[in-house]
């Protein structure tokens, strides 16, 4: 009976509290509760403690966790430590055994979830520090085999780019190498001789550069022995010192005379001459030795390179595209690198050497050439270089003179090349940051001493590419890379998040000021509104919502007292929040950039959606409506606000402002679903879209292209060109075809532009047709996508066009099924833009800046081939279009 009844409590409570304990992860029947007498005192409020629940009372302590729920709230377990059912009781309920089941909120639960999740999927911290460890322990133990396969590989870079001009010459691999070897080996033996030649021409005047030095260094010592100020100072603080001694040795009284120390000689056994010998050789064995495996890595490294590129891909993953853009991405950097290197040591070793030579300095281009072989060893190599001709002037002047104009001639070309001459050059060459880069210095000479030093910056380059490529190598891009860790968003939300408002107000004035508040808020303001958005639900409490509300409201204020609106603006939109203060945040930034447009616009607040409130709205003189949400997919929310609108208000436009909404998105209209007149999702948009909706009776218009300033001229060079020739219409049939293959696109067009038509030159469906043939009149100017790019003279990329306020009600798009479009200008050698190369497709998607610049590579080709056709037959004229 009494067992039956423990059971029976033991199901009624594992309702209550669930219980797992660590060692198996099984569940545990939560103990009975304590009688009334036993109870602990009233409490306002209860934290669990892990306990055990034993299946008999003989069953010893066990570590468990426990997870409690308490008036519909559920509680973490709060400490480790085993106890006893004695030693800690559960607390007192008094609702029934039926209705005890937890109720866990489904926040906290899935927020549990997730940190559980992310905890198991993270590689634990030791796995990581012994894993740096290791391969830290490889480079220092392995530097003797590391170290010269590093120098040849940078030097086999070095010399690779010869070998390929002779291979592609027609010569043989192997005799290119060997001749690039030779001439390689040929050179510097003979700066090797030069070298040797003018220092031994400058031994010759030792004893004379001898005599001025020690004379120079007597007078200096003399001049520090006569008296003056700090010898007075001196002999004081002797005398203080003398009488502080003497009353410390009367103090402690007379001492026992220590015993005097006995003198003991060594002397060493006569070195014989086999002895000087063999130390002269080893001393000189190990670089001789490490020159002579550096030299045949080199020679291997070029004779076959291509099998070592492969080794590379193969060891660096199976996606053979990442590989390939990590290896060109850091043959690239290190190609600049070094070749930038070169020009700035040329520019500071040339003046070196001839300023030395004005000066009278002794082998001066035998030091300029030092000084410029020096400076690539990074931060010691141009001190060093600086020592010998200082030096030398001290010795060959019997003066000053020569020393200081020296000085100066150094300190001059020092400042001049860091401050001028390698910021112009390096630029962004590398990537890395200044810290990185003399962090990278004092960790490779660590390891590996003065060649480590050497390599220090070539290595670090290949590191921090491996890092942009390689996701499990990720963190040496953050810690090496020159670009900021956080975008501009992230660090505005975590300069709220932290309550630093002056810092969050200064960078949005700066970047106000740097671009402009719309450009702030489109880019940034917005980013940081949706970070917030997306923890709204998650890991946000209650005090970081109001530090981001409270400190965007005052980044908003300031800018706003800043960059005021024009007075007196006519109010013809009304912004209004959908749902949360992020939403109304985000209005309040639509408002101010409206008005500062010359939009007139207010914010107007959203209330419980009832009759009461729509009758309360003040709508008067207001033609647009922008219902502002931060949500992914509005639909729902907005879909009763738009129909009650319209309802009330007919002849109101409402534009839907969803600022989350990701251009990707496989959504055909939702402006249709929702009932809304247009849809937009930046800024940019927004001020189009209202602009031209207020310049508009019919609300559905569309921004035709701008006729640049110099059509005249680029009509006729388009006349000029030679890209009107019917006889390139099948080459340009086949670029447009490759265009359209490279981007993965539905189609793609080569078009130019005269006074009223997008002429169809090139189209990637037109397979079969002749290879000669006029060009195409393919759509009228004010509705091509063309004449835009040739209005902008850049780039033109249209993630989705019924997106873009400018293209969403052209009908010719609309009739083609556009929704992509990307163009790059076709120039002209003198700047005019006479078409565009057009890819387009018929669902949404974007471009990166790659294959931006990638597309106007192509662009250029078709400017290429129809100057090459022009050189054929330079007297043909092209036909007028018709």
């Amino acid at each position: 009976m009494v067992e039956h009844e423990r059971a029976a409590g033991g199901c009624r409570r594992e309702k209550q509290c669930a219980i797992f304990d660590d060692a198996h992860d099984s569940p545990f029947v939560a103990p009975q509760p304590q009688p009334a007498s036993r109870r602990p005192a009233a409490r306002s409020s209860y934290t669990p403690t892990p306990t055990h629940c034993p299946k008999s009372p003989h069953a010893p302590p066990r570590r468990a966790e426990v997870v409690c729920v308490r008036g519909g709230a559920a509680r973490a377990p709060t400490g480790s430590a085993p106890v006893t059912e004695q030693s800690k009781p559960m607390p007192p309920t008094t609702a029934p055994a039926e209705d005890a089941a937890p109720v866990v909120a489904p926040r906290i639960a899935g927020e549990v979830a997730s940190q559980t999740a992310e905890a198991l999927s993270r590689p634990p911290l030791m796995n990581g520090l012994v894993s740096v460890a290791v391969i830290v322990a490889a480079l220092y133990f392995g530097r003797d085999l590391l170290m010269p396969l590093a120098l040849a590989i940078l030097v086999g870079f070095v010399l690779d780019p010869m070998v390929s001009w002779l291979k592609r010459r027609g010569v043989p691999r192997a005799l290119a190498v060997a001749i690039v070897v030779m001439a390689t080996v040929t050179l510097l033996l003979a700066s090797a001789f030069f070298i040797v030649g003018q220092l031994r021409q400058i031994s010759n005047d030792l004893p004379v550069y001898e005599t001025n030095i020690t004379r120079k260094l007597r007078s200096f010592g003399q001049s520090l022995r006569q008296p003056g100020v700090l010898d007075r100072y001196s002999r004081v603080v002797t005398r203080v010192e003398r009488e502080l001694d003497a009353a410390q040795r009367q103090a402690e009284g007379p001492k026992p005379r220590a015993e005097q120390p006995t003198r003991v000689e060594i002397v060493g056994q006569a070195v014989k001459p086999w002895q000087r010998v063999m130390a002269w050789g080893e001393s000189f064995a190990t670089p001789l030795a490490l020159v002579g495996i550096v030299f045949v890595f080199v020679v291997l490294i070029l004779l076959d390179k291509g099998d070592l590129r492969d080794k590379v891909v193969r060891l660096l993953g199976s996606n053979l595209h990442r590989t390939t853009d990590a290896l060109g991405d850091a043959a690239k950097r290190v190609s600049k690198y070094l070749t930038m290197q070169l020009l700035v040591n040329a520019t500071y070793g040339i003046p070196m050497a001839l300023g030395l030579l004005f000066i009278g300095v002794p082998g001066a281009l035998v030091w300029g050439l030092l000084a410029a072989v020096l400076r690539f060893v990074p931060y010691v190599g141009p001190m060093i270089g600086a020592i010998f001709p200082l030096t030398l002037a001290f010795g060959v002047d019997p003066g000053w003179n020569m020393v200081l104009w020296t000085v100066a001639l150094i300190a001059t070309l020092e400042l001049i090349s860091n401050n001028l001459v390698e910021p112009w050059l390096y630029g962004t060459s590398t990537g890395m940051s200044t810290l990185s880069l003399i962090l990278a210095a004092m960790f490779w000479t660590a390891l590996w001493g003065p060649i480590g030093l050497v390599l220090s910056t070539p290595m670090t380059v290949v590191l921090l590419v491996l890092g942009h490529y390689l996701p499990q190598l990720q963190f040496l891009e953050v810690l090496l890379g020159s670009e900021r860790a956080l975008d501009e968003p992230t660090r505005l939300h975590q300069r709220l998040l932290a309550g630093d408002v002056e810092e969050a107000v200064d960078m949005a004035e700066q970047h106000a000021e740097q671009t402009s508040p719309q450009h702030f808020y489109d880019h940034v303001g917005l980013g940081a509104l949706r970070l917030a958005a997306t923890a709204q639900d998650t890991v946000a409490t209650a005090e970081h919502r109001h530090r981001v509300v409270s400190g965007m409201e005052r980044v908003i204020d300031e800018l706003r007292d800043t960059y005021p609106p024009p007075d007196e603006l006519p109010l013809r939109v009304a912004c209004i929040g959908g749902r949360w203060a992020m939403d109304s945040l985000a209005a309040d930034m639509a408002a101010h950039v409206l008005t500062l447009n010359g939009v007139g616009a207010r914010v107007l607040q959203l209330g419980v959606m009832s009759s009461d409130y729509f009758a309360r709205l003040d709508l008067r003189g207001v033609e647009v409506i922008c219902l502002s949400y931060l949500s992914p997919d509005p639909t729902t929310l907005a879909k009763y606000f738009v129909r009650r609108l319209k309802r009330r208000w007919p002849d109101l436009q409402v534009v839907l402002a969803a600022w989350s909404y990701e251009p990707s998105a496989q959504v055909a209209h939702p402006m249709e679903e929702i009932g809304a007149d247009a849809f937009v999702t930046t800024l940019d948009d927004l001020v189009v879209q209202a602009q031209s909706r207020l310049a508009s009776a019919a609300g559905t218009p569309y921004v035709p292209p701008e006729v640049p300033e110099n059509e005249a001229e680029r009509l006729q060079a388009l006349q000029d060109s030679g890209a009107l020739n019917p006889a390139l219409r099948g080459r340009f049939d086949a670029l447009a075809k490759r265009a359209a293959d490279v981007f993965d696109c539905q189609g793609a067009h080569i078009a130019l532009v005269n006074e009223g038509w997008q002429l169809t030159h090139g189209d990637a469906g037109a397979a079969g047709r002749p290879d000669e043939g006029a060009p195409e009149e393919g759509a009228p100017r004010e509705q091509s996508m063309s004449g835009h790019v040739v209005a902008l003279g850049e780039p033109l990329v249209v993630p989705d066009v019924q997106r873009d306020a400018r293209f969403a009600a052209n009908p010719l798009l609309a009739e083609r099924g556009i929704r992509f479009f990307a163009g790059a200008p076709l120039r002209t050698a003198d700047g005019f833009v006479l078409g565009a190369l057009g890819v387009f497709d018929d669902k949404p998607r974007t471009l990166s800046p790659r294959d931006v610049m990638l597309l106007g590579h192509m662009a250029d080709e078709v400017m290429q081939a129809a100057r090459q056709q022009a050189a054929k037959a330079p007297d043909a004229a092209p036909p007028a279009a018709s």
